[in-house]
């Protein structure tokens, strides 16, 4: 096997690395203080072409692979997750609509969605239901030649901030998963609004909230894939997803573990560098190989969808491990940095409060699990 990577995928590494380092980096304690969206960021990775990365040419993008976003995303989360979050929600959006659209709803949203001109959320997640997306509650009655939509979704990234949404509902709640579909609803349809915004441990700054619903009429041209196949469509990006997160994690890990290094090598304690304890030492080296375990895990997930290949149980394990290891490796960064790491001066405070919610979100560690478990029981 060849772990080298390609030219191209180095030349991507080191744009998107200078990127990071010069212009998010930097940004990233105020982004988490103000909570507000880095909108000059937004522009500038649209400006990069990174916002496209993915799209096919036909519609404005630069036709990369899954490895080369795997890279991008680990290394924009080595700055900032928020940053790197908001290309991921605009990638799987693409992605969705790209798989499920029809020719006449891609030419309209994917080429504004790769230049940054729209957003676009996925209206998923409600009160009562998070991982259980069969659980769905808000509801698409079928009238007057399309259906209204009523409900309530929570915790949406980016839902004060949404120009487009890809809905999930269900169009008969007495058929469970078979009555879960998909709609696209535009900014400005009559019922379609905001509702509160969330106030977050971490990962601030997305503009997350709610999305409300309130006998919202759509024209069945919103449909996106056919009535009752939203669970099965929308189950299908879970996996892209999970490396996605997966990647961010890994960066943030990566970045905890350099601030944990940086300040190993410069802080004295009885007579010497923390670098020179064993026990510090022994905290770094788990922290390493945790790392890079886990980016051969992702890596091995990213190159297997571009290979057309399931992977499912991969982009399942790949996650559990990033998300496990960002909440050990943080922990440990800010053990080492004491009573600093603990202060709002030092970024190590920010980035533990960031790693909690990848054993959340795109399914928490113990969906992970039990995902993991049932495909290895089919498997053997």
């Amino acid at each position: 096997m060849n772990f080298d990577l390609t030219d191209e995928q180095r030349m991507l590494r080191d744009m998107v690395r200078e990127f990071a380092e010069k212009e998010i980096k930097p940004r990233a304690a105020e982004i988490d203080r103000t909570d507000e969206f880095p909108w000059d960021l937004w522009k500038r990775m649209a400006e990069l072409e990174v916002l496209g990365m993915t799209l096919p040419p036909e519609y404005g993008g630069a036709g990369m692979d899954t490895v080369c976003w795997a890279i991008a995303q680990e290394e924009m989360a080595r700055a900032s997750v928020v940053v790197a979050d908001i290309q991921l929600l605009n990638k799987l959006m693409q992605d969705v609509i790209l798989k499920n659209g029809t020719e006449a709803q891609k030419a309209k949203y994917l080429p504004a969605m790769g230049r940054g001109e729209k957003i676009c959320i996925i209206a998923q997640t409600e009160p009562g239901a998070g991982s259980d997306v069969a659980g769905i509650q808000t509801t698409a009655r079928p009238e007057r030649g399309g259906y209204v939509l009523n409900g309530t979704k929570r915790f949406i990234t980016c839902a004060m901030l949404a120009d487009l949404a890809v809905v999930v509902a269900t169009v008969d709640k007495s058929k469970g998963r078979q009555g879960i579909t998909l709609f696209l609803v535009e900014k400005g349809t009559p019922g379609f609004s905001p509702g509160s915004k969330d106030h977050l441990l971490g990962v601030r700054g997305m503009g997350t909230g709610e999305v409300v619903f309130e006998n919202c009429w759509v024209p069945r041209e919103c449909l996106l894939g056919g009535e009752g196949e939203g669970f099965k469509r929308a189950m299908m990006s879970l996996d892209t997803g999970r490396i996605g997160i997966g990647c961010q994690a890994l960066g943030l890990a990566q970045a905890a573990m350099e601030e944990a290094i940086r300040y190993a090598k410069q802080r004295s304690a009885f007579g010497q560098t923390l670098s020179g304890f064993q026990a510090i030492q022994f905290m770094l080296a788990d922290m390493s190989a945790g790392i890079e375990a886990t980016r051969l895990r992702l890596r091995h997930a990213a190159w297997l969808k571009d290979q057309g290949q399931p992977i499912i149980r991969e982009a399942a394990e790949a996650k559990l491990l990033a998300s496990e290891l960002a909440v050990r490796v943080t922990r440990d960064a800010l053990q080492i940095h004491g009573a600093y790491g603990y202060s709002t001066e030092f970024p190590l405070e920010r980035m533990y409060r960031e790693a909690k919610v990848y054993q959340i979100w795109e399914g928490t560690s113990e969906i992970q699990r039990v995902v993991i478990a049932r495909q290895l029981l089919k498997e053997h």
